[in-house]
């Protein structure tokens, strides 16, 4: 018996799940291979994570992207159910919905210890967040109190609390940092705020359950999910400093599947592709023009897709399976799947690409995906009931 099968046969005589998740990586390992040229190779003082937030055990589990192994599993607060990289600190922020009728909060966890170095209170059930450019601020969507708490991550403190519509569930801010975009679901509505004077801009109605919101690359259209129909919602934003005297207006209603629950923009923002939950089905849309060209036919529940970052493919996890479809987008047709866990609801690449990582909600584990082979690698263990996820690398002092 080879070496490597003999720590296979050990990790099964262990038992337990720990035991079972071990079997599995090496077991993958033996099947698929790991050839060097799959993986990058890192410098000493490069580090990078991955963050998944468990919402039924109140932690967060942490992966060690270059050994591709579980780091640690850190408690956070009740119910975390986002999370957020920064771009420019060495920081990731986890929203803590909280305890029904309490104030929900924000754990900042230090990425160069993986310790939970602070907590800020923000307002009730807050669901989603959004980070500056910069850095220095994040908006948390707080879906039980209508509004949208800013904070200043220097500080470490909120400075400032915005009316937003009936349940705002999502956010965006516009890549020239002067928009904020909000979906408010059970408003049916969109809210534009302006990050500047921190006041709304615009207010748009006709939108049945707002629910997921993107922002092109130049700062000049939004496009939102409405999730209790079957279009998605484009509104050309007001760009003064190029367009004098413009102001934000609905561009289009655009008819995709039904239950549109996410949108997932091209890197090089040409198109936007809709995963409609109800119709089993993407659609894309041409951003330029509004044009859809069609619905495709993905696996059961599509919840969310993921472009490659050379604008290829596309990634869909379908909630009510154990696949991951993927789309050729030059082609127009589904090319493929990979036989994930139970549920993959949120998905991730790794910082170059070689890697995704696939949320499995309704086995608690964490699928590896190799792009290159578009094949299984391993499966890493989770939390109670994971929901969402964040990569983060950097290189240390």
């Amino acid at each position: 018996m080879t070496p490597r099968f003999a720590d296979l046969r050990l990790a099964l005589r262990r038992g337990g799940r720990a035991g079972r998740f071990s079997a599995l990586a090496l077991l993958a390992l033996l099947l698929f291979g790991c050839r060097p040229h799959d993986f990058p190779q890192y410098p000493p003082d490069y580090r990078e994570y991955v963050y998944v937030t468990n919402g039924g055990s109140g932690t967060v589990s942490v992966y060690d992207v270059v050994n591709v192994r579980v780091d640690r599993e850190l408690a956070v607060g009740h119910n975390p159910v986002a999370v957020a990289a920064s771009l420019t600190r060495n920081e990731v922020y986890v929203v803590n919905e909280g305890a029904p009728g309490e104030q929900g909060s924000v754990s900042v966890i230090n990425a160069e210890n993986n310790r939970v170095a602070a907590t800020l209170a923000v307002r009730r059930q807050p669901v989603a967040i959004a980070l500056s450019l910069d850095g220095k601020l994040a908006y948390v969507a707080n879906s039980g109190s209508n509004n949208i708490s800013v904070l200043d991550l220097t500080t470490r403190r909120e400075v400032a609390v915005l009316s937003a519509g009936a349940e705002p569930v999502a956010l965006h801010i516009s890549p020239d940092g002067k928009t904020l975009v909000v979906a408010n679901r059970r408003g049916n509505s969109v809210s534009v705020m302006d990050t500047a004077t921190r006041k709304l801009r615009t207010q748009f109605d006709g939108c049945p359950g707002a629910d997921d919101v993107v922002i092109l690359p130049d700062s000049s259209k939004a496009f939102v999910a409405c999730s209790a129909g079957h279009q998605v919602l484009a509104i050309a934003l007001a760009r003064p400093e190029t367009h004098p005297g413009s102001t934000d207006r609905a561009e289009a209603l655009l008819d995709v599947g039904h239950g549109p629950v996410q949108l997932a923009l091209k890197p090089d923002g040409g198109e936007v592709f809709v995963a409609n939950s109800l119709s089993d089905s993407i659609s894309e849309v041409i951003t330029g023009t509004d044009d859809v060209l069609g619905a495709y036919l993905m696996g059961d529940d599509p919840v969310q897709g993921l472009v490659s970052r050379d604008n290829s493919l596309l990634y869909v996890g379908n909630l009510h399976s154990q696949e991951v479809t993927i789309y050729s987008i030059d082609d127009g047709r589904r090319i493929g799947s990979v036989h994930v866990g139970d549920g993959p609801s949120a998905m991730a690449f790794s910082g170059a690409g070689h890697l995704l990582f696939v949320v499995d909600s309704h086995s608690d584990d964490v699928a590896v995906v190799r792009t290159s082979s578009q094949s299984l690698f391993t499966f890493l263990p989770a939390g109670r009931g994971p929901n969402a996820i964040a990569d983060k690398a950097f290189k240390v002092r």
